[in-house]
């Protein structure tokens, strides 16, 4: 590479950043800082009629949730600006009128209507839609005619009736098109905002953009680009197309497949660092084995020869299992702090973090190991946070138990308990352990009939550990209302 890298993540705010979207500004930024580059954010929000309040906060959201920091664009300015098309206005008219003046675009009166009923022909024939060039030809006359009617017209690009377009993408190779698949595509719509063709190749050549790294959905868009930049004596960039991200059914990942949007994996408690990873290895990888990398590694690795050339499935079971691995790794201090805005979100999870946030950083821990997202912990710690466990009675009686026995062993913790002073996790098993067999019990018997009685759960944190944290009158409390249930 003899110029320096620069690449960019170029969102529309018509919707909110799903996941395909953001594995893209991943790849680029990868890229980026591996190669010591820059790494550009560009909103072109030049499609008016579909934008969606609050899109781009979601979209700059996620990548800030990443730390996908960007160089240039949006917040942080640079050389390069503005990084929103709509404040680009000129550069993109200017552009068409010079295709217009040099005889390689054209102005078009066809109205929507006439188009219409143009596709509903050709798709009726069987034939490829595309536009007929009616407009493609009109002589001085024909023009002054259509301007005197009013008809604000679009500006299309007229595309070689010949030839072949060419270009090597550094995934599929060498890729060919015949000019003549191609139709003339609008380059400046009536409302004078420019098509995405337009826009994309007169800010990648402003901005200096090295590479284009985009999804393969857009490598039929490429020689429309490639011819733009050639009639307006532009250096093209290096184009690299990815594959699609597919659902477990190896059908393009939509709404079907569960959630879409990044930011609701953020709601559903996934760490920004698994997410990262995650992402990073749909389509890529380091060697045939290695699954949790650093993000360091990620950088000091990555390279877009690794990209792989077939679709990458969407695998949310390997996302939770990464999730869990991650949240294992985190201290005490980093768990609590992770957690907390989840336990926030709930009513009596957050009253019990306002009271005593020494009470809640001693149950975190019992649960570190076994939760595979954030919002599962608030789950596993309910039974911590209410004065009353709302359970069946039927869950009380152990395996090859009656009623009676699972009372008897009640009234028999219960009588263990009371006198104890020290309640730690030690001195509770030193206390109950041997209880069952002094009951004519098996170990797990009693200690099921006790986890229910005290978490209102079959599976629980360790039990010694959860009552020492409930404390002996909470833990006594239970029990006592677990023999009422009986």
């Amino acid at each position: 590479m003899t110029k320096p890298v620069r690449v960019r993540f170029a969102p529309s705010p018509t919707g909110y950043p799903h996941v395909g979207n953001i594995r893209t500004a991943l790849f680029n930024w990868l890229f980026a800082r591996r190669y010591g580059g820059s790494f550009i954010v560009r909103i072109e929000d030049t499609d008016v009629t579909r934008k969606v309040e609050g899109a781009e906060k979601g979209i700059l959201d996620a990548l800030r949730w990443l730390a996908l920091d960007w160089d240039e664009g949006p917040d942080v300015g640079g050389d390069y600006g503005p990084y929103y098309q709509s404040q680009r206005l000129k550069l993109y008219k200017d552009a068409a009128e010079k295709l217009i003046a040099q005889g390689d675009a054209y102005y078009c009166y066809c109205s929507p209507e006439r188009l219409e009923e143009m596709r509903a022909e050709q798709v009726k024939r069987k034939q490829p839609p595309g536009y007929d060039r009616r407009c493609r030809d009109l002589t001085p006359e024909e023009r002054a005619e259509k301007e005197a009617e009013g008809i604000v017209p679009v500006v299309r690009f007229k595309i070689p009736l010949e030839g072949q377009t060419r270009f090597k993408d550094l995934i599929y190779g060498d890729v060919v098109f015949e000019n003549s698949t191609l139709d003339d595509f609008v380059l400046l719509k009536s409302d004078g905002y420019p098509t995405y063709h337009l826009a994309n190749v007169v800010d990648d050549h402003a901005m200096e953009i090295s590479h284009v790294i985009r999804a393969e959905e857009w490598i039929s868009s490429t020689p429309r680009h490639l011819l733009l930049y050639q009639v307006l004596g532009l250096e093209p960039p290096q184009f690299i197309h990815h594959p699609m991200i597919l659902g477990p059914d190896r059908a393009k990942l939509g709404k079907r497949h569960g959630a879409v949007s990044i930011l609701d994996y953020r709601e559903q408690g996934y760490l920004p660092q698994a997410m990262f990873n995650f992402l990073a290895l749909i389509g890529w990888s380091l060697d045939d084995k290695t699954e949790i990398i650093p993000r360091q590694v990620l950088v000091d690795n990555f390279s877009l020869e690794r990209i792989g050339k077939t679709g990458a499935i969407f695998n949310r079971e390997k996302l939770e299992w990464m999730n869990g691995v991650y949240i294992r790794s985190l201290t005490p201090d980093e768990f609590f702090e992770a957690v907390q805005p989840y336990l926030m979100n709930d009513i009596a999870a957050g009253e019990a973090l306002i009271g005593s946030e020494d009470y809640v950083r001693r149950i975190l821990p019992l649960v570190q190991e076994r939760a595979k997202t954030l919002l599962e912990v608030v789950e596993l710690t309910k039974f911590f946070f209410v004065d009353e466990l709302d359970y069946d009675a039927s869950m009380l009686v152990g395996k090859n138990m009656d009623a009676q026995s699972t009372v008897n062993a009640l009234k028999a913790a219960q009588q263990k308990l009371k006198p104890m002073t020290a309640f730690d996790a030690d001195s509770l098993e030193a206390v109950l352990r041997p209880l069952a067999p002094e009951l004519g019990l098996k170990t797990g018997q009693l200690f099921s009939v006790l986890r229910v009685a005290v978490t209102g759960q079959t599976a629980a944190p360790p039990l010694f550990e959860t009552m020492a944290v409930l404390g002996r009158e909470r833990s006594l409390k239970r029990i006592a209302a677990a023999l009422s249930k009986l």
